[in-house]
């Protein structure tokens, strides 16, 4: 049965500022799950299974798949050395039947954590400060109350989440429903206002014993970088890597909660059954700090990350330390193996081995990059609608790990000129 699609206004306006992005960690998993184990649904093991030929449709073939699993607009950037591919699926506007922008503007949610943690690593790099500086030389006496104390935790517990430090979203998206969404999602919170409501509650665990996603983490790491260089955490991504990278199509938009256009729109179903609400529109209490905010394209978003595992962006020093990883607590959705470094992921691929990356989500949206670790082949896949209830969200999650584990293990076959039949 299709699902009843409610528009509201217009949710964008022309110019080139725009809104950022945040993924709730409580706030229901239905709706958006934790972006760390948001590659966590990988496809059924190669063992055994019929070989696939590569084929210059396949890619198209798994971006349909993930729109036949229920999602409203796709799009695909693959980038190997032998070129770059892109592909589209579904639809950009539910009213009008627009397709997908190719190469639209996206909020890419918590992938902006990996933009952050490389301005920290440049950092550790050039002796301004130390991973295992604690949060309170940098920012003396704000973390406190409830157990929580700045004096045990480190820079890098910060970037790892196993800091302890509970989770602002829950506080900001209490209760995910069309009428918070429409009541609340021009309301701009400060950093600081962040970390007192999550600092409300008790540490989950004491700093360094064990893993555990918290967006607070992150906004405590952009308020690291004022304090280390005098300037905003936008302003140090923009000049250490989006103007190197010259990623044009990639902004901080602060409390602007538009996007630039050309984009699709976003669609959110918040209860089984329930009409999708177009959710282009952020919503500032959580896209709007340096856990979130980025908006960028897949271009931007694929050349971020593919530059990131080549080397231009951090010293070999400190790449290493970024992909220094621990092991993500077990999870129906996780597959074994899975691990979580500084603001990287790493998953593995059906065909040996894995891949690097992050993942983003929030309010109708979510972005997926994954990188080999040469970052020679680099695939981001931005979906523009999510579901409300679980085992649909599990499918479409599935579709597009799939579609990732398909890239990147046909790209190596490819490479190796290995023939499947």
């Amino acid at each position: 049965m299709p699902m009843t699609v409610h528009v509201p206004e217009s949710s964008s306006r022309r110019g080139p500022r725009a809104a950022g992005r945040r993924l709730p960690g409580r706030a229901t998993a239905a709706l958006l799950t934790a972006t760390a184990l948001l590659a966590g649904f990988a496809p059924a093991a190669r063992a055994g299974a019929p070989q696939r030929t590569p084929s210059p449709s396949q890619l198209q073939r798994d971006a349909d798949a993930v729109r036949d699993a229920g999602v409203t607009g796709v799009q695909v950037r693959l980038t190997t050395d032998r070129g770059t591919r892109t592909v589209r699926s579904g639809t950009g506007d539910l009213s009008t039947g627009r397709p997908v922008p190719r190469d639209g503007y996206i909020r890419i949610g918590s992938n902006t954590k990996t933009f952050v943690a490389t301005v920290v690593l440049q950092l550790v790099g050039e002796g301004r400060l130390s991973l295992d500086d604690t949060l309170d030389r940098w920012l003396p006496g704000v973390v406190r109350g409830h157990g929580n104390d700045g004096r045990r935790i480190t820079v890098r517990q910060l970037l790892q989440h196993t800091s302890g430090l509970p989770d602002y979203i829950g506080e900001v998206a209490p209760h995910p429903s069309a009428a918070e969404y429409h009541r609340n999602r021009w309301t701009p919170y400060s950093s600081a206002r962040r970390v007192a409501l999550a600092l409300r509650h008790p540490p989950a665990f004491a700093p360094g014993t064990r893993w555990q996603y918290s967006n607070t983490n992150y906004v405590l790491a952009g308020m690291v970088i004022r304090a280390v260089t005098g300037h905003s955490w936008e302003q140090e991504v923009r000049s250490r890597i989006l103007l190197p990278l010259r990623l044009a199509h990639t902004v901080a938009p602060g409390d602007d909660p538009y996007l630039p256009r050309p984009h699709a729109n976003d669609y959110q179903q918040f209860a089984p059954g329930a009409p999708l609400i177009d959710t282009t529109v952020a919503y500032l209490p959580f896209d709007g700090d340096a856990d979130g905010a980025l908006i960028s394209s897949t271009a931007d978003t694929t050349a971020f990350f593919a530059a990131l595992g080549r080397g231009r962006l951090l010293a070999p020093a400190q790449l290493a330390e970024m992909r220094r990883a621990v092991a993500v607590p077990g999870d129906p959705g996780t597959p074994p193996g899975s691990r979580y470094g500084l603001g990287l992921s790493w998953t593995p691929l059906t065909c040996g081995g894995g891949y690097w990356g992050h993942g983003g989500d929030g309010y109708g949206s979510m972005v997926w990059p994954a990188t080999t670790a040469d970052g020679r082949t680099t695939v981001t896949v931005s979906l523009h609608s999510r579901p409300g209830d679980p085992d649909t969200a599990d499918r479409q999650i599935r579709a597009t790990t799939g579609l990732i584990d398909h890239a990147l293990c046909d790209a190596r076959d490819t490479a190796n000129g290995a023939v499947r039949g």
